[in-house]
């Protein structure tokens, strides 16, 4: 074969091992804090900030993300979400409280995903470029007036300390938003706060909590971990201004100027992480051809990913200062 095709070779192999070393050691440890403004409160009213916290997935001796999430209680945020996956280890509870430390003095609300109930496991790679990853994982039907299915058997090393991990939150006076509604009063906004159980895993019960967005308060605020269309639909239909949600992971793995591939749920690619708009039956139609009542949507990457498969290009880890402001 001719030198210089074994020299192309050569190279091409080259920038592959060096990309996948860059994906797996370099940008998975390349935290970012974005900062992101939202209209969506009323003309009268002052600007709230809000911390977005997702998908942490959190192993105790992970050193620099732990040291990396602490810092952000220097931010003084006004109100953290949480919108789930902490863990992604059986003994990972108290290293969440020491990194959330500071941020839990802080008025914060969270939902659970699939990794606050069940731990990670190996996966096939090639999963991520079909499409199993779209559909919702059934585990096993959510118990009524419980968090999924139940509580755990001690023996299950497949199950995680979910009970721990909602005691140590609400213990710490977050509120608890799984299938539930709650208020809370925030830099002298009245804010109404909506939540479900996973969709991914099909433990969403929206219906527990439908109903119309509350006329006394500023504004409405929709929380899910899994960005699931039924879920958006159904909150924006019935009046949030604002839905909040994680678990996309942004892709994970994107295409310099094209962006993710995946969603690992039905959100369209274009939704995949950051601000956009939603309303009922949105779909895949842009936020450009957005009705004036559509709601604002913010979906982040997160801050970590399935230890086994903890990979990322191109879509750096993050958390998200949003900033509500007045609608223009």
């Amino acid at each position: 074969m001719d030198r210089r095709v074994w020299g192309a070779l050569g190279t091409g192999a080259g920038l592959a091992a060096a990309g996948a070393a860059y994906a797996t050691w370099v940008e998975p440890r390349w935290f970012a804090l974005r900062r992101v403004e939202v209209p969506c409160l009323p003309s009268r009213a002052t600007s709230v900030r809000v911390l977005h916290l997702s998908d942490l997935h959190l192993v105790p001796r992970q050193r620099i993300k732990r040291a990396w999430v602490r810092r952000l209680a220097d931010l003084r945020p006004d109100l953290v979400v949480d919108t789930g996956d902490n863990l992604a280890a059986r003994d990972a509870v108290p290293a969440l409280v020491d990194t959330l430390d500071g941020l839990l003095d802080v008025p914060g609300a969270f939902v659970l995903g699939s990794n606050d109930y069940f731990a990670p496991g190996l996966k096939n790679p090639l999963r991520y470029l079909d499409d199993s990853h779209d559909r919702p994982v059934r585990t096993g039907a959510a118990t009524p007036g419980q968090h999924g299915p139940g509580p755990a058997d001690p023996t299950d090393r497949g199950r995680l300390p979910t009970e721990e991990l909602l005691e140590a939150l609400t213990g710490r006076g977050w509120v608890d938003l799984t299938n539930a509604r709650a208020r809370l009063e925030v830099a002298g906004l009245r804010l109404e706060l909506v939540g479900v159980d996973d969709p991914h895993l099909e433990y969403d019960d929206y219906g527990v909590v439908a109903g119309p967005a509350a006329d006394d308060v500023d504004l409405t605020i929709g929380v899910t971990h899994a960005p699931y269309r039924r879920v958006l639909d159904a909150m924006s239909r019935d009046g949030a201004g604002l839905l909040i949600a994680g678990h996309t992971h942004g892709g994970q793995l994107q295409v310099p100027g094209y962006g993710a591939l995946v969603t690992n749920c039905e959100l369209d690619t274009a939704r995949a992480s950051g601000l956009s708009r939603w309303w009922p039956g949105a779909g895949s139609t842009p936020s450009t051809e957005a009705p004036d009542d559509a709601a604002w949507l913010h979906v982040s990457a997160g801050l970590g990913g399935n230890p086994y498969t903890p990979f990322r290009f191109s879509c750096r880890p993050e958390a998200t200062l949003l900033t509500l402001v007045p609608a223009r």
